[in-house]
């Protein structure tokens, strides 16, 4: 499943979306490129060389010397909430350096801004996920995909943060347009099943 990079870097352009959801985003998402772990550099760059541009070969074993890192990605979505997920298996997406960058990095960015980040530089225990916070984050057990237990936390981060809200935005997939923004409870959406 593609679209965790995507999701962060459209929310960190386009302030219209109300909140991110990462799922095992990792390298080039939200694990920091530094920590040389999972998906390295090396590796994007000649497994998947169309994501990145070509000026990333100069930093391969140089991550060090990388102007940016992940967690400024995710501290550009700030106020708004993030969510980040990982899994247990899926090495390549370094869940440990995705809950690096949104702790150590891009928590700090959120307390300044007065909003909630995560608190503690341990990330919790698989199963358990953080939802009452802007920058929230889960660990399941298991590999790249995304299973009933991770939509269930993104709808839960999304109640939390949403259901009062007087606007929000549905991001949606369809086959004619491939992405379209509907504000909900506008005619457009009159058809969906929400949850709030």
């Amino acid at each position: 499943m593609k679209m965790g990079k995507a999701a962060l870097w459209t929310a960190a352009q386009d302030e219209r979306f109300a909140l991110a959801i990462s799922a095992q985003s990792g390298c080039a998402g939200a694990a920091l490129w530094r920590r040389r772990s999972g998906k390295t550099l090396e590796k994007m760059v000649t497994r998947f060389p169309y994501w990145l541009c070509r000026n990333a070969w100069k930093f391969v074993g140089r991550e060090d010397d990388l102007p940016v890192d992940q967690h400024m990605l995710l501290a550009c979505i700030a106020p708004r909430p993030v969510y980040v997920h990982s899994g247990v298996e899926d090495t390549w997406a370094d869940g440990r350096g995705e809950y690096l960058s949104a702790y150590h990095h891009a928590s700090e960015v959120y307390h300044l801004l007065g909003k909630k980040g995560l608190s503690s530089e341990s990330s919790p225990p698989v199963g358990k996920a953080i939802i009452e916070s802007d920058v929230g984050y889960h660990i399941r057990k298991g590999g790249h995909s995304i299973e009933l237990y991770d939509w269930q936390r993104f709808m839960d981060f999304a109640d939390y943060h949403l259901k009062n809200k007087r606007q929000a935005f549905l991001l949606s997939y369809d086959a004619e347009s491939f992405c379209s923004i509907t504000e909900l409870g506008s005619p457009c959406s009159a058809g969906l099943k929400g949850r709030g």
